[in-house]
């Protein structure tokens, strides 16, 4: 039986300098190998959800609402977790 790769999930929440949650900011996620970039719209609460994502890939995470916009975020492929929660803050 070939074995299939494990699936690994990015979750989190998107907000402001205070804190504060932000509905509705875009948060990316890329593809370091195909260079592919998904994007999410964060919910209430400020969450946002990645599933289905390959072991074997390293990604870059970031958030944009309006003029603002997070730290970029690196997910590596030798990290073995199945779950990160990463939140992202707005700068300004």
């Amino acid at each position: 039986f070939a074995q299939q790769p494990a699936q690994r999930v990015v979750e989190g929440k998107v907000v402001d300098k205070s804190d504060a949650p932000v509905k509705g900011a875009v948060v990316y996620l890329k593809d370091d190998h195909t260079l592919a970039v998904k994007s999410a719209i964060s919910g209430d609460g400020g969450a946002y959800r990645f599933g289905q994502l390959s072991q074997n890939t390293d990604y870059e995470l970031w958030a944009t609402s309006g003029d603002r916009k997070s730290g970029t975020k690196t997910i590596s492929s030798f990290d073995d977790k199945k779950l990160f929660r990463i939140d992202l803050k707005l700068n300004k």
